[in-house]
Parts: C-alpha cells; sequence; structure tokens
C-alpha cells in the first residue's frame, strides 16, 4: 500500500480509503491511484482489512457436508451461496466422508482460519468437541442431522416420516417382499430411517418383519451389488426401498441390466438430477433442500447479527414424488 501510495503521490490512508472504497476521494485522485495499483500489480487484502473492522471478520463461513459430489451436499451448499449472497460472505465448504475424526481436523482448520460461522452435516456422533467455541461466540448451525452433547441451532428433516411415506406407499401398491437398503445405523439420518420403515411395517401389522433390510450398503456400487444378490435369492423381493440418492441409483442400474426395471417398484429418498427421465421415472421421497438451505442460512446470518436467544430446532417434512417407478404392482 506503501509502494502505491507513493507512485501515486498520495498519503497511505488515500490508498486505503480507495480500496475500500470509501467515500470523500476526488475522482481523479481515485483514478490515480488505481492506475498506480495495477502498474505494481497490487491486490488489496481483503482478509487483513476485516480484521480490522466488523468486529474481526472475515467475511468467509465454513460448510461441512458428507460429500460434495452427491446431488443433495452440491445443492445445499449452492443454495448457502445464493443464501449469503448479498450480504457478501463466502462459502469455504469441505467433504467429511462420514469420517468424525476428519470432521474435528477441518472444524479445527477452519476455526484457526478465523471463519465467521460454521454450517455442520455432522459426521462424529457427538459434537462436545465445538462447546467452547460456541460460548466464544462462534455461530454454529447444524443442518441434515441434529447435533449431539451439545444445544446449538439446527434444520433438520424428518427422516423417520419420510421412510414412513416410502413403506407405506409401497404397501398400498400391494408390496409384501420389500427390500430396504440403507447406510450404517450409527449414521444418525440411516438410524431415523430405519425407525420410520419399522413404524410402517408395524402399522400394517407386519412388526418385527425386516428380514430384507440391508444395512452398510455405502456406495453405488455396493447397491448395485446388493440388488443383484437379493434378485439372486430363491424368493426376491418385489420392490426396492432405497434410502439414500446414490443408492437408488446403484438400484436403478442394476435392475435395468437385469431386466427388471418394469418389473421391480423401486423408491429412493432424496432426489437427484434427471430421476425423472428414468425409464420409469425414479419415485422419490424429497428432501426441500432450499427450503432447508434457507433456513439454515437465515439462521447464521441472525446469529452473526447478535442474535443471542436460545437455539431453535425446524423439522421440515418431505413429501413423496410419484413417478412411476414406486407404483409398479408386485409381479
Amino acid at each position: 500500500m506503501r509502494d502505491v501510495a507513493a507512485l501515486a503521490g498520495v498519503s497511505v490512508k488515500t490508498v486505503s480509503r480507495v480500496v475500500n472504497e470509501e467515500s470523500g476521494v476526488k475522482a481523479d485522485v481515485r483514478a490515480r491511484v488505481l492506475a498506480a495499483a495495477t502498474r505494481l500489480d497490487y491486490r488489496h487484502n481483503l482478509a487483513a482489512s476485516n480484521l480490522r473492522r466488523s468486529r474481526a471478520r472475515t467475511g468467509v463461513v465454513g460448510v461441512l457436508v458428507q460429500d460434495l459430489g452427491n446431488s443433495f451436499s452440491a445443492s445445499l451448499v449452492r443454495a448457502l451461496e445464493d443464501a449469503w449472497r448479498d450480504r457478501g460472505l463466502m462459502v469455504l465448504a469441505a467433504s467429511l466422508d462420514e469420517a468424525a475424526e476428519r470432521e474435528q481436523q477441518i472444524v479445527e482448520n477452519l476455526i484457526t482460519r478465523r471463519v465467521d460461522g460454521l454450517v455442520i452435516v455432522p459426521a462424529s456422533p457427538r459434537h462436545d468437541y465445538l462447546a467452547p467455541e460456541i460460548r466464544a461466540g462462534l455461530p454454529v448451525v447444524f443442518a441434515d442431522r441434529l447435533p449431539r452433547g451439545i444445544d446449538t441451532d439446527s434444520v433438520t428433516t424428518d427422516n423417520r416420516r419420510g421412510a414412513f411415506l416410502a413403506i407405506n406407499h409401497l404397501v398400498h401398491v400391494g408390496h409384501r417382499r420389500i427390500a430396504v437398503l440403507t447406510d450404517a445405523p450409527s449414521i444418525a439420518t440411516a438410524e431415523e430411517r430405519i425407525s420410520g420403515v419399522q413404524d410402517a411395517l408395524a402399522a400394517h401389522g407386519r412388526e418385527g418383519t425386516l428380514d430384507l433390510l440391508h444395512t452398510g450398503i455405502r456406495s453405488e456400487a455396493d447397491a448395485e451389488a446388493a440388488v443383484r444378490a437379493l434378485m439372486a435369492e430363491p424368493s426376491p423381493p418385489t420392490a426396492i426401498f432405497a434410502a439414500r440418492n446414490v443408492l437408488a441409483q446403484g438400484s436403478v442400474r442394476a435392475l435395468a441390466e437385469m431386466g427388471l426395471r418394469h418389473s421391480v417398484a423401486l423408491v429412493g429418498f432424496d432426489d437427484f438430477p434427471l430421476a425423472q427421465l428414468l425409464d420409469p421415472p425414479l419415485t422419490v421421497v424429497r428432501q426441500d433442500v432450499a427450503r432447508l438451505a434457507r433456513l439454515v442460512g437465515t439462521r447464521l446470518l441472525e446469529r452473526l447479527d447478535g442474535d443471542t436467544s436460545a437455539p431453535i430446532h425446524e423439522i421440515i417434512k418431505p413429501t413423496l414424488i410419484a413417478r412411476g417407478s414406486g407404483e409398479i404392482p408386485p409381479s
């Protein structure tokens, strides 16, 4: 900044006012300063400037999701970007890959970089490690999964209700042998969805009949292999509930390659791009990602603006979108 001031023939304070877009600088002086900055390849250090102003804000929010390559995570991050754009906040996003140790390492790295707040889709079973930061005033909002061991703001989907809707729908179509593919029960959302499956079966007088429940299915390839194994059994299922979008994608591929896409009903949890263009179009339990992100984004802004009220816990209802694959009757 001193070099720019010397070349432009002005004070360092004047350069500071120009690069920070403050008023009170004559047009010709502003032009001289900008020309000198361009000639010297000067770049304004916004982080350093923000640390001197706005209560030591950096203008950066950390967003931790499970997998940025997943359409749910990507949609959440993009919607948060849109929600914060007018406030000039930048998003620094990272994938956790369901690894608790990775979550805590990334959180520590983000805090040392002085992010203004955190949005977390957590991987760890407890979140007490965040208590000192929350007490110190760092805004933390949980998305998709509830905090455990601490009380802080959260916005989640009623996963239990969503799974209930899927199984209830398939039962009403006439299915009795329904396979359920889900992640490990140690993951909060998977546990809730398994509970929703049990609720639906109990509602139809079939409590405890979870012989076709397959847990620990992590990837699209895992789901494809599981479906192939299921359909090779002497008494295969007539319907499948894939409790994650990547598991639905693997199920679609397996059924298509086996020539069963019009014979076995399929319902997925979470929508994904082009799901409605499949043959048949995929029936899904849809989370309102845009609304979830809007509520998360708004709550974080309220905390940044000084709101010190008690934490809120918003729960969003999912909807079942019937498109065709979930309406195939048992053969």
